[in-house]
């Protein structure tokens, strides 16, 4: 889905990971054979690396409980080839460096033969260029930058990309919303809500709207009134903003203090529970496009959602969803693999095409993304209501 990425520390992110990794194939511990050192051993080994803390832990830790569902199933059916699936996972803490750190360790001491991760596209564009050196294939579950698959052809996701995102909110603002006018607040640290604001800027346009105001924020700030105050004097009828539930709760809390009443409009990064513990009654009535809905009458969808209510007590969201996706096309393309080596698997995920997932029918098009549908999901207090669906 997304992410937060400080553009001037990605080089010498991937370059100091690039050097530790270098540092510990010299120590013994690793090879740059594309998993073949653990291919031959009792197990499948997984990596996966996630913000299981930090301020965004809710994408972290929903998508390793979808990710954990899918292997226990995959295990009870006999494991790859004959081999039970390990999972070895690492908290990044939400950081860029540390999303690197982690894969540098997943990959040359723990010796994992695929990664899972990240949700934010920052820290899969600082962790991915480790993955695609050590010729280990990744999976972001919900990264949707485009240029995280671009880092190379080791690397993959599952979920839309943002230049398709953008496009379904414009047109949802146009054709659904009527809205003429549209303002934008978008978070100028994050590469995730930097692409989706130029892309529903340029759409939005296409279709004859007019962007009010085109504004920013920092992401950690907790005072948006003098942004939202500019917005108010140009009267947009609604407002994009393309960024994280952290800060899209509180945004929403000020602007209705302002008097703003116009929807609010965003992107999955909003998909947490926590959004509307964190917004209350302010982000009712608040659009976002997302992946998947907990009001489809799909028996695959249906199904998922049941046994994840008996395993956790709680509905799955988004991130929940894409994680279990994200592991069982990596354990078809496992299975039809010639062997568990990364170049193997490698090959065969990039021969995915129309997989049956929890959020959709997913086929992995030359640039190793998802080709798929989204949906337009309308904030209800804890549930999110179904609205639409917009295919590419």
């Amino acid at each position: 889905m997304m992410r937060r990425r400080f553009f001037g520390s990605l080089v010498a992110i991937a370059a100091m990971a690039s050097l530790m990794g270098g540092c510990t194939k010299k120590s013994g511990e690793t090879g740059t054979d594309g998993g073949a050192s653990a291919a031959g051993g009792s197990e499948f080994l997984i990596g996966e690396y996630g913000s299981f803390t930090g301020s965004e832990a809710t994408f972290g830790q929903s998508t390793s409980k979808g990710l954990k569902m899918a292997i226990e199933e995959k295990n009870k059916a006999g494991g790859i080839k004959g081999k039970q699936i390990k999972l070895i996972s690492l908290d990044d803490q939400g950081k860029a460096e540390e999303a690197a750190a982690a894969v540098t360790r997943l990959i040359t001491q723990n010796k994992v033969q695929a990664v899972i991760g990240e949700v934010a596209s920052s820290r899969s564009l600082a962790a991915a260029p480790i993955a695609q050196q050590h010729k280990v294939p990744m999976i972001s579950p919900s990264s949707t930058n485009p240029k995280v698959t671009e880092i190379g052809d080791y690397v993959f996701r599952v979920c839309f990309i943002d230049p398709f995102q953008g496009t379904v909110m414009a047109k949802f603002a146009s054709e659904n919303l009527k809205a003429k006018k549209v303002a934008i607040l978008r978070d100028v640290k994050s590469d995730y809500s930097v692409g989706l604001a130029d892309f529903f800027s340029k759409k939005f346009k296409e279709l004859g709207g007019e962007i009010t105001n085109d504004v920013s924020y920092q992401s950690g700030e907790m005072d948006f009134k003098g942004q939202l105050t500019q917005i108010k004097g140009a009267k947009p009828d609604a407002i994009y903003v393309p960024g994280y539930y952290t800060e899209v709760g509180l945004i929403a809390r000020q602007a209705r203090s302002l008097g703003i009443t116009v929807p609010l409009m965003g992107g999955d990064g909003w998909d947490s529970s926590k959004l509307s513990e964190i917004g209350g009654p302010a982000i009712n009535g608040s659009y976002f496009s997302n992946h998947y809905t907990t009001e489809s009458t799909d028996p695959v969808v249906v199904d998922f959602i049941k046994r994840f209510k008996e395993r956790h007590n709680e509905t799955p969201d988004g991130l929940a969803a894409l994680g279990y996706d994200a592991g069982k096309i990596l354990f078809e393309a496992a299975e039809r693999a010639t062997d568990l080596t990364g170049p193997a698997i490698r090959e065969q995920l990039a021969k995915t095409r129309d997989f049956v997932g929890v959020t959709g029918k997913i086929s992995i098009d030359a640039q190793r993304n998802a080709n798929k549908p989204a949906v337009v999901v309308k904030v209800d207090g804890t549930t999110n209501r179904y609205v639409t669906t917009i295919s590419p």
